[in-house]
């Protein structure tokens, strides 16, 4: 598995490239800013970008969606649970920070549905609680959580559709249930593991 890191936007939200070596097709995991910059990374390690994919629909992880999707011409993908924020600037929270037009799924994921890219596939977990519709990612034996599960901490509950009861639940019942040695790559901070979590974070001991 291929991995890049970008740290985008004044919210420092990771935006993920994760690509197969074989074939170089790739997927975008929350381009939330500074499409130029996730543009020009992507085509400087000549990946073809197969899916673009929210984790969920918070402004500072959908922002450049609708650039990145155009450079590319590549799918918008997200959870139908979202919708209501993927068209709402106040819900996204995009009337906040004056960006502009937000971009709804070309298509929506589900619970256990699985995405080909190339040799590597792509299983989709939903988690929410930080909103209705957050997903995370399990790529190559890793997971990519968005704003579900941090280092040393957890996603925010007093958002919209944000239910900390429901975050708590997704986290031990779709993320803790994996290998102490799965890497976790959240959506904001260092990446770090599920046996950290599990024996280090404070919402979760």
């Amino acid at each position: 598995m291929l991995l890049e890191a970008l740290e985008v936007g004044p919210f420092m939200a990771n935006c993920y490239l994760v690509a197969c070596p074989q074939t170089r097709e790739c997927i975008v995991i929350d381009p939330g800013s500074e499409a130029p910059v996730i543009i020009r990374k992507v085509r400087d390690l000549a990946l073809k970008v197969r899916y673009i994919i929210n984790t969920h629909a918070h402004i500072d992880h959908i922002g450049a969606n609708g650039e990145v999707s155009a450079a590319f011409n590549a799918p918008l993908l997200g959870h139908r649970a979202d919708l209501p924020l993927f068209r709402s600037r106040a819900s996204s929270l995009a009337l906040h920070t004056g960006q502009g037009e937000l971009k709804e799924p070309d298509r929506f994921v589900q619970e256990g549905e699985t995405l080909a890219l190339g040799q590597l596939h792509v299983k989709v977990l939903e988690t929410p609680g930080h909103s209705p519709g957050g997903i995370s990612l399990e790529i190559g034996g890793a997971l990519f959580t968005g704003d579900t599960l941090f280092a040393a901490s957890i996603g925010r509950t007093d958002l919209p559709g944000g239910s900390y009861k429901g975050l708590i639940r997704s986290i031990k019942e779709k993320l803790l249930v994996y290998p102490d040695e799965t890497d976790v790559y959240p959506g904001h901070g260092p990446p770090t593991t599920i046996g950290e979590e599990r024996r280090y974070n404070p919402f979760l001991t």
